[in-house]
């Protein structure tokens, strides 16, 4: 039988989201394809948040692994290869995955397929990427041998994933003779004050549709009462109005919150590529001809001025009921 590997990233402990996600992509490959499938933490334990349907789940302690290091993280994934010889390898398309997941791939000489946003099952896998910021989905596949391939955040729900009792398994690997050459500095997210909107269920976003930094109160009390985080289309961080930690599309974050709700965005392509996989998108846009329309799940044609206080009023009478 086969196997797949699928590398769960912890922050401080905790499984990452986006690779939570990838291990539900794991679950329909695993399925689809009859093999096996394994998690692999970087850590002497297993978190108890992984209590998932896998195989078993191998553990992997060294204190080199105890802070990231893209050299040792390589060096690492390369000896469980070696170990396992698996037929797959996946991963969340992490800050850390874009990092050390190309070097391993060149190291060990096999095929990388970054950034997936599913798969399709024929007589081989073929993987879905988006390019030219999400405006076309290129078909990719690979010839025999192991494959690796990191998943996009929101490809794939981490609250479908089936839930099981893994067995846990360690594994020893050497790294006392890996010289690291490249350190990490600061983590992106450096502050208490930054905002991960990649974790948020809920969030919503406002666009150049509001007019002007003082109306944005209106939008902050709607996110307010829908308990939901606040973000932004590139235009409003350039004006100054919102941190850019605040700002969703290519050049900010993405995101797969349960609820999406866009006032006053456009949806240009490059915003479209950070929030089209959230679960349910509403967009309220005075536009009926806004390209935000051609992905919201339910669209308001109305001066946002009018509805956003009244959506709001109606979410507090019904909270308070």
């Amino acid at each position: 039988m086969g196997k797949i590997l699928a590398f769960i990233q912890l922050d401080d402990g905790q499984p990452n989201r986006n690779a939570l996600e990838a291990l539900q992509g794991g679950q329909q490959l695993a399925a689809d394809m009859g093999h096996q499938l394994i998690g692999v933490v970087f850590s002497a334990s297993s978190p108890q948040q992984l209590q998932f349907k896998m195989d078993e789940i191998i553990t992997v302690a060294a204190p080199e692994l105890e802070h990231y290091s893209a050299d040792t993280y390589v060096a690492a994934m390369a000896q469980i290869i070696a170990a396992e010889q698996p037929d797959l390898l996946i991963a969340g398309h992490t800050y850390q995955a874009r990092d050390w997941l190309p070097r391993l791939a060149a190291q060990i000489s096999r095929p990388l397929i970054s950034d997936c946003i599913g798969f399709q099952k024929g007589a081989q896998i073929t993987w879905v990427r988006q390019v030219f910021q999400g405006k076309v989905h290129a078909d990719v596949t690979t010839g025999e041998g192991l494959a690796i391939v990191s998943f996009q955040a929101g490809a794939f729900r981490h609250d479908r994933l089936e839930s099981g009792s893994p067995a846990i398994r360690s594994q020893e690997v050497d790294l006392s003779a890996v010289e690291v050459q490249v350190r990490a500095g600061e983590p992106f997210q450096d502050t208490k004050a930054a905002v991960d909107l990649s974790r948020a269920e809920r969030i919503v976003a406002v666009g150049r549709g509001i007019g002007d930094e003082e109306k944005l109160a209106l939008v902050r009390e709607l996110a307010e009462a829908l308990g939901a985080e606040l973000g932004s289309s590139r235009p409003v961080v350039d004006y100054g109005w919102l941190s850019h930690d605040r700002q969703v599309g290519s050049s900010g974050q993405t995101v797969a919150a349960k609820l999406y709700l866009a006032v006053g965005i456009s949806g240009a392509i490059q915003h479209q590529v950070g929030m089209k996989n959230c679960g349910c998108i509403v967009a309220i846009n005075k536009d009926a001809n806004a390209p935000i329309f051609e992905i919201a799940d339910y669209g308001i044609v109305a001066d946002l001025f009018e509805i956003v206080p009244r959506l709001t009023a109606a979410i507090k009478e019904h909270r308070s009921a």
